[in-house]
Order: C-alpha cells, then structure tokens, then sequence
C-alpha cells in the first residue's frame, strides 16, 4: 500500500490580534501551535531529505502518517515566529522565498494587494478603483469593457468573497502586466503606504535570516523571481523564473537531487514542467487540495493541504 504524506502549506503565521492588519489572511499564533500539537499527536514529521528519497523509491520505512510542512512566500513570520517553534520540536519545514523578496526595497505586487484588501475595511471601494481605472486605461493597454472583468473573475472561491476574488485574480493576472502592477502600486500607496522601501524591510526574510535557518536545519526552495503566475507566462519567461530561483538554492548549496520548489499560486502547465525538468528539480509542489499517495504521485505536482483544511489541538 502506498504511503500518505500530508503536505501542509502555510503563508502568513502571527499575532494577528496585535499586528497592524488583523484582517491579512493568515494564521494566529496560538492555531499554529494547536496544529504542531495536533500534527505531533496523529502524525509523524518528516523532513524534504526523507520525502526525496521516497520519491527515488529508496525509503523502504517512510511513515505510513507522515506530515510535511512548507512555508510560501519568504515572510519575515517565518522567521520570527515559526522557525523558533519548530526549532524547538525539532521538526524541519520547507521555506519557499520569492529571490526578489529577499532583495529588499520592493514589496512584490501580490503582497500590495494582499495588504491593500487588508487595510481597507470596504473592498467593494478597491473593486470601484479597479473598474474606474480600466475604464481610464481601456485605450492604453487595449483593455476590455469593465463588465468583460468582472463575469471572468467575480465568482466567489472557499477562500474568498466575490469582490476580494475579483480584485485578486484582476491584478494577478486578468489584466496586461503593466496595468496590473500600475494599478496594485495605486491602491498599496493609498490604502497601505507610501513607503515601499520601510514596508519590504519589515515583510520579508533577509538574506543572514535565511542562511541562519538553513545552518539549523531548515530546508529551502524555490518559489520563481518575482512570484507571477508561471502559466501566465510564455516559454522564455518561464525559464527567467525557474532559472532565477534555481541560482538562489544554488547560493544556498543545494545541488543536483535537493531542489524542490513550490509553483507560485499554484500555477503551472506542461511548459513549467518541462522546463523544472529539465533545471533538475526533483520536486513540485502545488495546491491540489488532498494528501499525496507516495507510491503514485508524479513528483512534480504533489498536492498539499492549507493550514485551514487541518483542525488543531487546544492548548497546543
């Protein structure tokens, strides 16, 4: 019989209650250490190295509960609040920077939208500006009407109303590049902030962050160059991506075998595939929700469950 693995994905991990946007989609404190407590009751931890080595067909002892946990998006909560936690259990998590994150002095655009619905306590007036601005911008970018928008992408998810999907998949990837980011700037600067540069400084792991946590242990892969979509994409932007993040596991020692990387939103195609191919990664991970079959998955396109498909254990 195959072996489950649960692979657990995890973005934003802090005190909400206390932090400047209590609204940002993320997980408190106090959940995260009722799922350790939780995972460590029911399941047994393992670290990438076992998981590579299952996929290789060389682990003849893989636990039949094992657990997986990664960590998106290169935030300085990783290295604050989670790295510390698991440390300290001696669990091993998987951490998957954007590079430019760790570059410092920008704040990528997905994060400008991110914190733009958070700070805003009415998103219908972040759905308007984007309406009003393709309207102003239709003749610029050869835009489509504003109702074309909102019947492609104005559809509620598990994870989100109608309007905050909207506002997402518009800037993600429903409008041409530059109005998109035109627009995420336009929104961040008035409903978050005018200082990117300070904000960066504060989201993001930095580079010493980084290297502190892979020397105790904790295992790093890629996540693209500046987080887009990689289906988005065509061929050569693809490998500008995949090749960029590639060059940071390379700085961080991690040769042919070790690479893994998580596919930006879940996006990818064939063309993602064959190009991570063909860059020597071993692993992908995306966000099919469900628990890997060990002995079946194709390994670059294991599926991992969210942080809020799992329960946690009270007074973890």
């Amino acid at each position: 019989m195959a072996s489950r693995l649960t692979v657990v994905m995890y973005h934003y991990v802090r005190d909400l209650e206390r932090s400047p946007f209590p609204r940002i989609k993320g997980l408190t404190l106090e959940k995260f250490r009722g799922q350790l407590a939780y995972l460590a009751r029911h399941c047994t931890f393992v670290r990438v190295e076992e998981v590579l080595a299952a996929l290789r067909g060389e682990a003849r002892d893989f636990p039949q509960r094992a657990v997986l946990l990664t960590f998106d998006d290169g935030y300085s909560d990783h290295y604050r609040h989670v790295y510390p936690l698991l440390d300290a259990r001696g669990i091993q998590g998987c951490f998957f920077p954007p590079v430019r994150a760790l570059r410092g002095g920008a704040v990528l655009d997905v994060n400008k939208i991110q914190f733009s619905l958070a700070a805003c306590e009415d998103v219908g007036e972040i759905a308007a500006h984007c309406l009003k601005r393709i309207e102003e911008l239709h003749g610029e970018y050869d835009l489509e009407p504003p109702a074309h928008y909102l019947a492609a992408y104005a559809h509620a998810t598990r994870m989100d109303d109608a309007q905050t999907i909207f506002v997402k998949r518009l800037l993600q990837r429903g409008l041409p590049e530059a109005a998109r980011a035109r627009i995420a700037a336009e929104i961040f600067r008035r409903f978050v902030t005018a200082d990117e540069a300070a904000f960066a400084e504060e989201l993001y792991l930095t580079p010493a962050q980084v290297r502190a946590m892979r020397r105790a242990g904790m295992y790093f892969g890629a996540h693209g160059v500046t987080h887009r979509w990689l289906d988005s994409l065509d061929e050569p932007g693809q490998r500008e991506e995949i090749s960029g993040s590639r060059e940071l596991l390379t700085e961080l020692g991690y040769g042919e075998g070790e690479r893994v990387i998580s596919y930006p939103s879940g996006g990818f195609n064939d063309i993602t595939l064959k190009v991570v191919r063909e860059a020597g990664f071993s692993a992908g991970f995306t966000v099919e929700v469900r628990v890997a079959e060990m002995g079946r998955e194709a390994p670059l396109t294991i599926p991992r469950l969210d942080t809020v498909d799992l329960p946690y254990q009270e007074n973890g």
